[in-house]
């Protein structure tokens, strides 16, 4: 029986994908920070056979001792085959408004938190020589967008550590693979945005570009977030992992095509055009 290790396993894609993943027969660890949020693996809709294969953990990605108590409980396991590091969240705002702390907390959990529990996992995974490592960034990753600079920013990084990553452990058997995924139906852009107190302040001079802004956000289309976790289960249960990159989700992969062969200057005109009109 595999075993995959889920990171922010109480909502969105990392609990439908521990789902997937016990329905596929993986044994799930799903790790998640509030632990009054495990019943959600008790309801009733959810099949017993199921549930006997998901264990939750308590990990906050962000606390040493909560990271130090998950590491001696790997110790107790016999092998990890998928690590999904999906534990995140996102902070709005322009630059000129988020407070710099808000930044750093920002990252300590899109980025830091990502390298903590990597660092966990590796050697076992160096030890039985495979392993894979699912990281979910997001289209944010690889097109920035105004409004959004403190996510934005740390998904960027996000992404250049999976690259590294990728060739460091490579030669272990170890594979990583980004997930990219677009505007989905998932709380990170509801209850999971956070946003400054100036961000709705009306005497702010970005005011009437705030309220563009999330006019915007709130006309795209969102799919459906099942397509991401069927993605991640599909890569769980691969041998090898080949692409270094996943993007998924309504318009994503035209749009990472747009900035590749468009002048900045196209695209700038486009985007602000699209906004401000």
């Amino acid at each position: 029986m595999k075993t995959v290790v889920i990171t922010g396993a109480s909502s969105g894609f990392g609990y439908m994908t521990a789902l997937r993943c016990a329905e596929k027969g993986f044994r799930v660890i799903a790790t998640m920070r509030n632990m009054e949020k495990a019943k959600l693996f008790k309801r009733d809709s959810i099949n017993e056979e199921v549930k006997r294969r998901i264990e939750v953990w308590q990990l906050d990605v962000t606390d040493a001792i909560s990271l130090a108590h998950f590491q001696e409980r790997l110790q107790e396991v016999e092998r990890v085959d998928v690590l999904v590091n999906n534990a995140g969240f996102a902070i709005g705002g322009f630059v000129e408004q988020v407070p710099l702390e808000a930044y750093r907390r920002q990252f300590e959990t899109n980025v830091f938190g990502v390298i903590s529990v990597t660092k966990a996992v590796l050697p076992v995974m160096r030890k039985q020589q495979s392993g894979k490592i699912l990281n979910v960034s997001s289209v944010s990753g690889r097109i920035g967008f105004p409004g959004l600079s403190a996510y934005v920013s740390s998904k960027y990084a996000l992404e250049g550590l999976s690259e590294s990553l990728r060739l460091e452990v490579k030669p272990f058997g170890v594979d990583v693979a980004l997930i990219e995924p677009g505007s989905y139906e998932t709380n990170i852009w509801s209850s999971g945005m956070e946003l400054p107190n100036a961000v709705y302040n009306p005497e702010s001079p970005y005011a009437d570009y705030v309220k563009a802004l999330w006019k915007a956000l709130n006309r795209e289309s969102h799919g459906d977030p099942q397509q991401v976790a069927t993605l991640m289960t599909k890569l769980a249960d691969k041998d090898r992992i080949r692409k270094l990159r996943y993007p998924i989700g309504p318009g994503v992969r035209m749009n990472l095509f747009l900035k590749k062969v468009l002048p900045w200057a196209w695209l700038e005109r486009m985007v602000l055009k699209n906004l401000l009109s």
